[in-house]
């Protein structure tokens, strides 16, 4: 019974794993140049779906940009050529991996910020329950002392 259930996951697994939206007509004949079209779109942004890239994306500006990659380099453009020209047209914002600029660096820093400033918070308020915590022992009036002598003794006899 747990041989079939972790069959059933697994298939289930298997099956919710993304399907890429590349057409076959999409498809170059050289498979080393689609090998590169296919990095270069699993680089890319969807525009419209944002969260996916090209090579994920069902969205009709994603084939665009696709059958796009694939033309420039079919005409012998490098990576880095492609990769520009996109980015000069649309912007940083295509790139699933933007380069650090300083129009990027508050994206970059962000999470680094938010640690330094979530350690900050957190010893700030163990420093306050320490503060807390602690007792405060206040120094004895000489009367209070002879109270306190006088009741120890009272106890020992």
């Amino acid at each position: 019974m747990k041989i079939f259930a972790s069959l059933a996951l697994a298939v289930a697994m298997a099956l919710s794993s993304p399907a890429f939206a590349v057409q076959p007509d999409e498809l170059l004949k050289d498979p080393k140049l689609e090998s590169r079209a296919r990095k270069l779109s699993e680089q890319l942004r969807c525009m419209v779906c944002q969260n996916q890239s090209i090579d994920d994306s069902d969205a009709p500006l994603a084939r665009d940009l696709r059958v796009l990659v694939r033309e420039r380099l079919k005409s012998g453009e490098s990576d880095d050529a492609i990769m520009k020209y996109l980015a000069d047209r649309y912007g940083d914002f295509i790139l699933l991996n933007p380069p650090v600029k300083s129009h990027t660096l508050l994206l970059w820093g962000s999470p680094v910020l938010v640690l330094v400033l979530g350690g900050f918070g957190i010893l700030m308020a163990l420093r306050r329950r320490q503060q807390q915590a602690a007792p405060t022992v206040a120094a004895l009036s000489d009367e209070e002392k002879a109270r306190l002598e006088a009741m120890l003794k009272a106890d020992q006899t």
